[in-house]
């Protein structure tokens, strides 16, 4: 049975005993504290926490997952992988341990023909928690599983929590028997290899509390409703009904393995280190389509860099297996013809996927060129000075410069019997991204802790948005928080999170930036309103300051946004939506939203492209724009189901959650997309749109930033200001001014190129004169002195390593020149072969000289550099380097 009909096979048989089907969500994890989705329930996780309200008492889903803690196993064994699909059904208070069991068995042992999957009773055991005596008789009197194939097993193995104080509860596994050839029998008690877990039922009945682990924490008692949340493998489930020994060898991933295969000429099955390598490239390929597919694009931090990672883990393991050039394009069309047959959407946006893998397999390959030659010189340095650890920074240059992942740095360091520095490394990546997590939380919660914002919805309510029709109205101050801490009242002067049953104020969402304004309560206090943020669903924190009076929770109260920014910005809003159609007309679908800024006058816009825009296109793009904003266009919002915008052709964003119900803005027969935002009521309202430019912002996004309205023109009227000066200066036309320019600065540029040449040579002319002032100190030949101020640091060298090359006789000899260029000294110093014999060395005299000129400098045995922060120090630099000559000579 092929992967797509186990999966068809579970969403209708639970959907025809009532459980709503619910589609599968993104990858990108709709909570802050994961990257992505690594598990079936986590969609659901604010049903069970009881944040929001289920869409249904029943629901049934098949969601995609990735886990990559365990990623460097991947391919060694055939049981770790990084990509799965998670079959669930979920009670939200209705069925409980007997319906879930019962409805368990029905579809594992129900016949093929009935809808079911066929497995044999005979080969399935059951284990239980310790004392769920419960389970244990509605599995044995019930269903009627034999009490030998029951086992009972501890909290480790039987016993479900999030990890965190909240829902859990005692669960029951499916485990089928795959037979004597994989080991003794005794059931999964003593043997998970041969008995393999299917199913896990989750019986959410209690209420725990905090504690470490999996076992060490408390139970405070009941849950008011009792839950259920069950998991089936699909692709364990898939090798045992396609009769195969690993889910490498399913229909999903042995594709993946035979385009492989034929692309290297190696055969899986051959030898175990080429096994691993076509296991690697399988998995991680199968995991790039999905994650790409959902809008994550490849970068150096969070889900873009585990995409990264994978990524490229993948193309070097098709360099080992002996592939010479591209392979990607060949690889990612065998993931969408076999996955594709169950998510359409991965066919369908087949030229955007290829896009940006093609775009992270081409940087690669130029960086793994440059970066394994820098890695070969750090393992040649390392062992040659008897190390068997590779620098921090090193891994840390490799990274940074050459996007080499950590792990990939270890494995090429390991294949060369070395270790790596990860500590000295982590160090490195530390600080930045600790900065980078800081602003984004305190952005968004203003360190508030969250459970005080759900205190409010749950006892409130969420916030009614009023700001589609409205710029002003009356509410009620519902939830107050001053300095992060919910509290009754506020003063003046007080910063502080209002929260309010109504508002017209947008939160900031969808690239839209928040709307600002004020609150004025009917006691006569103000609140200046800065910024509005949902730090959870649906409730609108008001974040400002208290300008008079004292603010009450209970209060009522009158909200006003500042009607002038929310018009700017949705122009800016509505520039984008048109922006966003005319780049799909102009470069095809793969020109997809891949995040958006929507501020007063201006946005920015990001989108997916292998390869920059030609100017000549973006022009035709920003004329298109502008004559759709001619023909005076209505743009008008309505809220329909997701799957009749999907048909209307409603453009979605990659990433983005979306509910059963969606809003979708529509501009005239010109664009259609899913938006919650604000916009303009005509597309003449915008007045004019000028995009000033795009850029590169990660691989495969492109980034354009553009100006609406007053601020456009504005923009415009500055650069005539700029052109009619140019003209008067150049005496030309506008047309000519390129022309013009172009020849002044050729002609400037012939004319720094004498200048450098003069005074190089003018440097130069002083080698002999200073071969003259050589002193003998111990037998060498010891040349010093200081240049004029202004000599760069090449001219600077090539004057040292002329006097060097004066000195006759075959004397040892030591030139140490120095100069202040900037205000800042700077020194080259250069030995012959017979100091060098002496033990005099460049880089050792260039240290002791930057050194007393406060700063550092270093270079080879026969010609170093150095500077530092104090130009009186040259005299004394002078001193200790004829010092060390004394001494060393």
């Amino acid at each position: 049975m092929e992967s797509a009909e186990i999966r068809r096979r579970w969403l209708s048989f639970f959907e025809e005993r009532g459980h709503t089907v619910v589609p599968s969500a993104s990858l990108i994890a709709d909570d802050p504290t994961l990257l992505l989705v690594p598990a079936g329930m986590v969609p659901f996780k604010p049903y069970f926490l009881g944040e929001v309200k289920p869409p249904a008492p029943r629901v049934t889903s098949v969601q995609k997952c990735v886990r990559t803690p365990d990623i460097e196993e991947v391919g060694k064994t055939t049981r770790h992988g990084t990509f799965f699909q998670m079959c669930g059904n979920f009670s939200f208070g209705d069925y409980f341990k007997e319906g879930a069991i019962t409805l368990a068995w029905e579809l594992l042992t129900g016949s093929v023909a009935d809808g079911g999957y066929g497995l044999d009773p005979e080969r399935l055991w059951i284990t239980v928690y310790l004392d769920d005596d419960e389970a244990e008789q509605i599995w044995r009197d019930k269903i009627g599983v034999p009490a030998e194939r029951i086992q009972r097993l501890g909290k480790k193995d039987n016993f479900w929590s999030m990890g965190v104080p909240g829902p859990c509860g005692p669960c029951s596994e499916i485990n089928y028997d795959r037979g004597p050839e994989f080991g003794a029998e005794g059931g999964p008690a003593v043997n998970d290899e041969r008995y393999v877990e299917i199913w896990n039922l989750v019986f959410m009945q209690y209420e725990r509390g905090a504690g470490d682990g999996k076992e060490d924490f408390p139970i405070l008692g009941d849950l008011p409703s009792k839950n259920i949340d069950t998991g089936l493998g699909l692709e364990r489930l898939a090798m045992i009904l396609q009769g195969v020994q690993n889910m490498y060898e399913t229909d999903t991933l042995k594709v993946v393995i035979d385009r492989a295969t034929k692309l290297t000429g190696v055969a899986y099955g051959r030898a175990h280190g080429s096994d691993v390598s076509l296991r690697v490239v399988a998995d991680h390929i199968r995991t790039s389509v999905m994650l790409i597919g959902d809008g994550v694009t490849p970068g150096n931090e969070g889900r873009g860099y585990v995409l990264r990672r994978i990524m490229r883990r993948a193309i070097r393991n098709m360099r080992l297996l002996g592939a010479t050039g591209p392979v990607v394009k060949d690889l990612v069309d065998a993931v969408v013809d076999t996955m594709g047959q169950q998510y359409p959407e991965l066919a369908t946006d087949r030229k955007r996927i290829e896009s940006v893998a093609l775009a992270e397999e081409a940087a690669f390959l130029k960086a793994l060129k440059g970066g394994t030659n820098i890695l070969d010189t750090a393992v040649t340095e390392t062992k040659a000075a008897g190390g068997k650890v590779l620098p921090g920074e090193k891994a840390f240059l490799l990274h940074d410069t050459w996007g080499f992942p950590i792990d990939l740095t270890l494995e090429m360091a390991a294949e060369q019997g070395l270790s790596v520095d990860e500590d000295g490394f982590r160090r490195l990546m530390k600080e930045q991204r600790e900065r980078a997590k800081a602003d984004a939380k305190a952005k968004k919660t203003g360190h508030a802790d969250l459970s005080a914002y759900r205190a409010v919805a749950d006892d409130s309510g969420t916030t009614e948005f009023t700001g589609y029709t409205a710029t002003e109205g009356e509410s009620t101050v519902v939830g107050l928080l001053v300095d992060g801490v919910p509290s009754p009242a506020a003063s003046e002067g007080d910063e502080v999170e209002v929260v309010l049953d109504r508002t017209p104020f947008y939160a900031e969402g969808g690239g839209q930036l928040a709307d600002q304004g004020r609150i004025r309560l009917h006691s006569g206090a103000v609140i200046q309103v800065r910024d509005v943020q949902q730090p959870v669903p649906g409730v609108s924190v008001h974040k400002g300051s208290v300008q008079v009076g004292e603010v009450t929770v209970g209060a009522s109260a009158y909200a006003v946004i500042d009607t002038t920014r929310r018009r700017a910005i949705a122009r800016a809003h509505s520039a984008t939506h048109l922006t966003h159609q005319a780049l799909r007309d102009a470069l095809g679908p793969t020109a997809a939203q891949a995040g958006s800024e929507n501020s007063p006058g201006r946005f920015r816009f990001d989108f997916g492209s292998p390869s920059a825009v030609p100017g000549t296109v973006l022009t035709d793009v920003e004329q298109k724009i502008n004559e759709v904003l001619a023909r005076e266009l209505d743009v008008h919002a309505e809220v329909m189901p997701i799957d009749e915008a999907k048909k209307q052709g409603a453009i979605a964003e990659f990433g983005e959650k979306y509910g059963e119900q969606v809003r979708v803005v529509t501009i005239g027969d010109f664009s259609k997309e899913l938006c919650g935002g604000t916009h303009v009521h005509n597309t003449a309202q915008l007045g004019l749109v000028k995009l000033l430019g795009e850029s590169s912002i990660g691989s495969g996004v492109r980034r354009i930033e553009a100006l609406v309205g007053v601020d456009a023109y504005n923009f415009l009227a500055r650069e005539h200001t700029v052109v009619a000066q140019l003209q008067e200066l150049v005496k030309g036309r506008p047309e000519e001014l390129p022309e013009k320019i172009a020849g002044m600065l050729g002609k400037l540029k012939d004319a720094e190129k004498e200048i450098e040449k003069f005074r190089a040579e003018k440097v130069l002319q002083a080698a002999a004169g200073l071969v003259e002032s050589a002193r003998d100190v111990r037998g060498v030949a010891l040349v010093t002195g200081q240049v004029p101020d202004g000599t760069s640091a090449d001219d600077l060298r090539k004057l040292v390593l002329d006097v060097r090359g004066r000195i006759q006789g075959g004397r040892p000899a030591v030139v140490a020149l120095f100069t202040t260029a900037n205000g800042r000294p700077l020194t080259v110093i250069a030995t012959n072969e017979a100091a060098r014999e002496r033990g005099l060395k460049a880089g050792d005299l260039v240290r002791t000289a930057a050194k007393t000129l406060g700063g550092g400098g270093g270079g080879k045995p026969d010609v170093a550099q150095g500077g530092g922060q104090n130009p009186e120090a040259v005299d004394e630099a002078v001193a200790a380097v004829e010092r060390l000559v004394t001494e060393t000579a």
